[in-house]
C-alpha cells in the first residue's frame, strides 16, 4: 500500500498531463513522486502548490469524515452551526485564516481583543459559524441556526422541530427505541451512552436501560445535540 498508493496517485497526473496540482502539507512526498513519473514519461513536471492542514473539530486529528470530526457541507445550518461552535478556542484562529475572507490584521486584532478580556471567545466564534453556514446557506439561515443555538444551549430549551414518536404505554427497552429511531447506530451504543450518563430523560439523567412509561410525554436528550419527544398513550 505505501508503494502502490504514491504510484497511482502519480500516474493520475501522468494521465492528465497535469501542469499544477493543489493538495495538503501531508500529501507533498505523492506530489513530488508525480513530477517524478511525468518526467519518465516525457512530461514536463507539474507545479506543486500545498496548503496547511485543517484540523477536524477535535484540534488534533485533520479534518475527515472518516475519523467524524469534520463539518459537512450538506449538513444542516443548525448541525453546521453546533459543530463549529464546538471547536477549541485555539483552533477558530486557524478557521478564520483559512476558511474567511477576513484579513489577518482583523484576525489578529479580534484575538488580541480576546486576550485583553474586551471580547469573549464565544462571541468570536460566532461570527465565524455564522460567517461559514452563510457561505453554504444563506444569511437567513445563520442567523436562525444562532437563534436555535442559543435555545438549547444557553436558556437550556427544546429545539423547535424535535424528532417524535407515539408508542403505547408499557415497558420500552430505551437502546432499540433509540436505534430504531435512528438517533444510535447501535443497541451497543446505546447502551454506552448510558453508562456514561450521557442520555438525559425529562431533564434528569437516564441510569435504566428499560423503562416503564405511563400516559405522557417524555424527552430523551441524547449527547448535547439529539432529543427525542415520546408521547405515550
Amino acid at each position: 500500500h505505501e508503494l502502490i498508493y504514491p504510484l497511482f496517485q502519480a500516474y493520475d497526473s501522468v494521465a492528465l498531463e497535469a501542469d499544477v496540482e493543489l493538495g495538503g502539507t501531508d500529501q507533498l512526498f505523492n506530489l513530488l513522486i508525480g513530477r517524478d513519473i511525468q518526467r519518465e514519461y516525457g512530461q514536463e513536471p507539474q507545479v506543486i502548490l500545498t496548503l496547511p492542514i485543517l484540523e477536524g473539530l477535535d484540534g488534533v486529528q485533520k479534518m475527515s469524515k472518516s475519523l467524524g470530526n469534520y463539518v459537512g457541507i450538506m449538513e444542516s445550518p443548525y448541525e453546521m452551526f453546533g459543530k463549529l461552535m464546538s471547536i477549541p478556542d485555539e483552533l477558530m484562529w486557524k478557521y478564520y485564516l483559512l476558511l474567511t475572507e477576513f484579513s489577518e490584521e482583523e484576525i489578529d486584532n479580534m484575538k488580541a481583543s480576546v486576550e485583553k478580556g474586551e471580547l469573549h471567545p464565544k462571541e468570536v466564534k460566532k461570527r465565524l459559524a455564522k460567517y461559514i453556514v452563510t457561505q453554504f446557506h444563506s444569511e437567513e439561515a445563520a442567523l436562525k441556526a444562532e437563534e436555535e443555538f442559543e435555545r438549547v444551549f444557553s436558556k437550556k430549551e427544546l429545539p423547535t422541530e424535535v424528532p417524535t414518536v407515539v408508542i403505547p404505554a408499557g415497558k420500552v427497552w430505551v437502546p432499540g427505541l433509540l436505534k430504531d429511531q435512528g438517533l444510535v447506530k447501535s443497541n451497543s451504543e446505546a447502551r454506552r451512552l448510558i453508562a456514561q450518563r450521557a442520555i438525559d430523560l425529562n431533564k434528569e439523567v437516564l441510569t435504566q436501560e428499560e423503562l416503564n412509561l405511563s400516559t405522557g410525554e417524555y424527552v430523551f436528550r441524547i449527547g448535547k445535540k439529539k432529543f427525542l419527544k415520546v408521547i405515550v398513550n
